[in-house]
């Protein structure tokens, strides 16, 4: 319900947009969104013109280094964000009309963000179906690399342990080992860009992964299956709009779904 323009630097991708409705144009306003690989994020937009007062936010997934290089450009305009969903496709050919549909959605909340720009970029998520958490960028880095740059190097290393154990283990792979690695199967560079660009929060997860493979087995498999299996409840939420509150929400597991004139809806983790 949205009028959408856009610009991107591949031929066949402006092409694939325009097929669905969007309008090619190197002129942006309203929420600019960047959606574009880490390295280049602080480029994206030269070339491009974009009007004064329009807000921009990324999908990048690691927030310290963008905040810093784009928050310096930017000021106040900018708001960092990072949506936990996709797969390891990528390209106008992986689109996938469902793809944010109950996924949290990372929104950066600093000191110096405008929460005025930071509505409109979280009206944005929760139209396509996200659920918003209030997040800081260095607490989203620091959360991210438990849950994504970790299971990436793990999947890299159990793919390459297999490719060393020879040809009949990797006939044999079934459905374990598929799940196991699939995000490796993303592009490299866009892997190295979220583990090197999120380098301390990782190294320290992955020493907590390496500490937990020490322990006894029994143990081990024992409260993975615990944490992975446990379910929590839902409790409605009501919160100001206010830094504070919002932020409080965030770091309770909670997450935003509704915004109304002075509070916004949500919930947090229940017994």
């Amino acid at each position: 319900g949205r009028p959408v323009s856009g610009w991107d630097v591949d031929p066949a991708a402006r092409e694939a947009a325009e097929a669905h409705g969007v309008r090619i144009s190197q002129e942006l306003t309203g929420v600019v969104v960047l959606a574009v690989p880490l390295p280049v994020m602080g480029t994206a937009l030269a070339g491009l013109r974009v009007d004064p007062g329009a807000t921009v936010t990324d999908l990048g997934s690691v927030k310290v280094p963008v905040l810093a290089e784009l928050g310096a450009a930017l000021g106040d305009r900018f708001v960092g964000g990072h949506p936990m969903c996709g797969t390891e496709r990528s390209g106008h050919t992986a689109v996938d009309p469902d793809l944010f549909t109950g996924a949290r959605w990372a929104l950066c909340l600093e000191p110096g963000t405008d929460l005025r720009r930071w509505l409109r970029v979280a009206e944005i998520a929760l139209a396509v179906g996200a659920e918003v958490v209030p997040v800081t960028a260095a607490e989203h880095d620091d959360a991210v690399a438990a849950i994504s740059a970790v299971p990436h190097l793990l999947a890299a290393a159990l793919a390459a342990a297999a490719g060393q154990a020879g040809p009949l283990s990797l006939s044999l792979a079934a459905g374990s080992f598929r799940d196991g690695t699939r995000v490796i199967a993303s592009d490299p560079a866009f892997v190295t860009a979220l583990v090197e660009g999120n380098a301390g929060p990782t190294t320290a997860a992955l020493e907590r992964v390496r500490a937990q493979l020490g322990r006894p087995w029994a143990e081990l498999v024992a409260d993975g299956h615990a944490v992975r299996t446990a379910t929590a409840g839902r409790r409605p939420a009501r919160v100001p709009l206010e830094r504070a509150a919002l932020l409080a929400l965030g770091r309770s597991g909670g997450a935003v779904t509704r915004r109304l004139a002075a509070f916004v809806e949500g919930w947090v983790p229940g017994p």
